[in-house]
């Protein structure tokens, strides 16, 4: 089964569900949870409309989309998903897309949606090195400020590779370092992380309030493959429980593997964050 990696590389690169975490005392419930379309990609290739409605008869009430061969919104046109997800109790909260020559379509899109953020889902230009993880930030930069006269956030959702060294100098951490937290936010895939050797705690005291985003998922790290929650080995519960320092707003929740079928697993990830308390 292709993955999300093998998806990116296919289509040259192009998260999931989302919390809204608005209060983060001891026993609290998680909120407003959503998902990544691109976890139903299927689902939402043959059926937009009637997936959307499935998902909000879950629970979920926001989501993030995906670029697919149907556009960044599975056929759907930016105001027709806007109103469709309206009706259905859901807000479109953010998108991946790529950073090309129609990058300006998307902010435009992502405007008409109703968009709080617009995600790069993968580097705008190829090289494991720390000249082209600086040219990276420079574009990321630009790309910010063109959101930005649209009122749009501008952010970046990391893999595995990024978290690969040069010169003892982990790579992502060039990003970061070379980015204005006012204008790049950071979307981190908690499950990537953990799944390079790396610690997402870490992170958060390292640069904190620079996570705004997330993917929440668990993962067989030996598989490296992504698992219904409580069937991996990413610490779930510790991750919400040290939420706050990363600075996070909302959660995307993303799988990309099942036991059975992607909505099954869906409402399997839902019932399980809403039994949890931290």
């Amino acid at each position: 089964m292709k993955t999300r990696r093998d998806f990116l590389k296919i289509t040259g690169g192009l998260a999931v569900g989302a919390l809204l975490l608005p209060n983060f005392s001891k026993g609290e419930k998680l909120k407003k949870v959503g998902i990544q379309l691109y976890s139903v990609r299927k689902e939402m290739l043959t059926d937009a409309v009637g997936t959307l409605k499935q998902l909000a008869k879950i629970g979920y009430k926001e989501l993030e989309s995906a670029r697919s061969e149907k556009g960044n919104y599975y056929g759907l046109q930016p105001k027709e998903i806007k109103k469709i997800s309206s009706d259905l109790g859901m807000t479109l909260r953010s998108g991946h897309v790529h950073i090309d020559k129609d990058f300006q379509r998307s902010i435009d899109g992502a405007a008409e949606a109703g968009q709080s953020y617009l995600v790069c889902s993968s580097l705008p230009s190829k090289g494991q090195t720390i000249d082209n993880y600086k040219k990276v930030a420079e574009a990321f930069t630009k790309a910010a400020e063109d959101c930005k006269k649209s009122n749009i956030i501008f952010g970046y959702h990391n893999h595995e590779y990024e978290f690969e060294r040069e010169n003892g100098q982990v790579l992502y951490d060039i990003l970061l370092d070379n980015t204005d937290p006012k204008l790049v936010t950071m979307e981190l895939d908690l499950g990537w992380v953990v799944a390079s050797g790396n610690d997402p705690l870490a992170y958060f005291n390292k640069y904190p309030g620079r996570f705004s985003l997330w993917h929440l998922k668990d993962m067989d790290t030996t598989k490296k493959e992504s698992t219904e929650f409580g069937k991996g080995q990413i610490k779930v519960l510790d991750m919400l429980k040290n939420s706050k320092k990363s600075g996070v707003k909302h959660i995307f929740v993303e799988q990309e593997e099942y036991a059975s079928t992607a909505m099954e697993s869906m409402k399997y990830d839902f019932d399980y964050l809403q039994k949890l308390n931290y």
